[in-house]
């Protein structure tokens, strides 16, 4: 059945229909979990200042072609997240309202979501942002060595994310393709066990892009972890799916280096574009469990407990059932509302707990808000630094 707002787009413009988006999560977070208006903090003393911990780090998990409200915060939707609902949203600052204005596909929107900037390249080229990303910032302006940023990806194209083009730059993370470190490890004789853990594109199968950038490979990978190929596929053979193996390569990234800046990108939803709706929110309930998983792994870990602030939020959305021009939650094609308004959750050090904010931002503020944290400038960024998170 179409949610109460399947047909903004027909009714509202696009500011409203984004408003009314906002307002519908809103109203359901304060009478799930009694969050209070970000609002209504500013009669209130600020919080004391604090000093940004030693060693301080951000995790940054986004997932690609994000979940309709339909399959998550409206009511038919909620059994999917509890996760989120109840472990995630009452400890963090919720921004109801991010709208992106840029190109919906999943790599170039990731892109823009790492340099601040809505990036402008074929989504499905194999070429880096053209922007200075988080990662080079990161480096650059705090003199961090390599094995201090990583990004953990799926493979549809995302192998030139860890640094732009930008010859001035240029030094960015190490991005881990799990998939594609995977398939390396298996002989052509063993691969029918883990197709369900290769499938590289669900929205372009026929795409393969060429291996290039500061993609790391699976010998550097086992050295730096102290890992074994066989320990690798052999854990593997136990997952279920593409995000459990890229979280399980993130754990261990957290264990063994502890990196300050950590980027995943989870991607399993977006089986939607097979058109089987049961397979979408069987992906969605999987995201909502590893992000607590994630957060669990912070918590337990002596180098990110105390020290980390994470971030979660969708690339863009996806489109609704009543669009003529759209393929409902199977796409992401119309640029509509519902598309473009998604969410970030902010939650872990200094950041305040059950607070929801209801102002539009843009994914681009990200960027600025995690230099604000960490110490950077991110100077070519056309965001603004978050100032209920900074």
């Amino acid at each position: 059945m179409p949610s109460r707002y399947s047909s903004l787009r027909t009714r509202l413009s696009p500011r409203e229909a984004a408003e009314t988006v906002s307002w519908s999560r809103r109203e359901f977070l304060r009478a799930a979990t009694g969050a209070t208006a970000a609002g209504s903090l500013l009669g209130l003393a600020p919080l004391p200042a604090l000093a940004a911990p030693r060693g301080r780090k951000v995790l940054v998990v986004t997932f690609g072609g994000g979940a309709r409200d339909e399959e998550t915060f409206m009511p038919d939707g909620q059994e999917n997240i509890p996760h989120l609902l109840t472990e995630l949203i009452p400890r963090s600052t919720f921004f109801t309202q991010v709208v992106n204005r840029g190109i919906l596909g999943h790599y170039v929107a990731t892109a823009s979501l790492a340099t601040g900037v809505y990036e402008t390249f074929n989504n499905f080229a194999a070429v880096p942002p053209d922007h200075p990303t988080i990662f080079e910032y990161f480096r650059r302006d705090l003199s961090r060595p390599a094995t201090d940023t990583w990004v953990v990806a799926p493979s549809n194209g995302f192998n030139r994310i860890g640094e732009s083009g930008q010859r001035s730059y240029g030094h960015g993370a190490g991005v881990v393709l799990p998939k594609r470190l995977l398939s390396a490890a298996l002989s052509s004789g063993n691969n029918l066990e883990y197709q369900h853990l290769l499938r590289d594109n669900y929205e372009t199968p026929l795409y393969a892009p060429e291996i290039s950038g500061n993609e790391v490979e699976l010998p550097r990978l086992a050295d730096l972890l102290k890992m074994s190929v066989s320990d690798f596929t052999s854990h593997a053979r136990n997952l279920a799916s593409p995000d459990e193996l890229s979280v399980y390569v993130a754990k261990e990234l957290m264990r063994q280096l502890a990196p300050s800046l950590l980027w995943i990108t989870l991607h399993d939803m977006d089986v939607a574009h097979a058109g089987c709706f049961s397979l979408y929110v069987e992906g969605i309930q999987r995201t909502d469990r590893l992000c607590a998983e994630i957060w669990k792994a912070v918590e337990s870990n002596p180098e990110y407990a105390g020290k980390t602030t994470m971030f979660i939020l969708p690339d863009f959305g996806r489109d609704s059932d009543l669009d003529s021009s759209g393929n409902g939650f199977q796409h992401h094609r119309t640029g509509d509302t519902l598309s473009r308004t998604t969410w970030m959750m902010v939650c872990g050090q200094g950041v305040r707990e059950n607070v929801v904010v209801d102002r539009p931002i843009q994914p681009l503020d990200l960027v600025p808000t995690v230099g604000s944290l960490l110490g950077f400038d991110a100077r070519f960024s056309s965001g603004q630094p978050l100032s209920e998170v900074t």
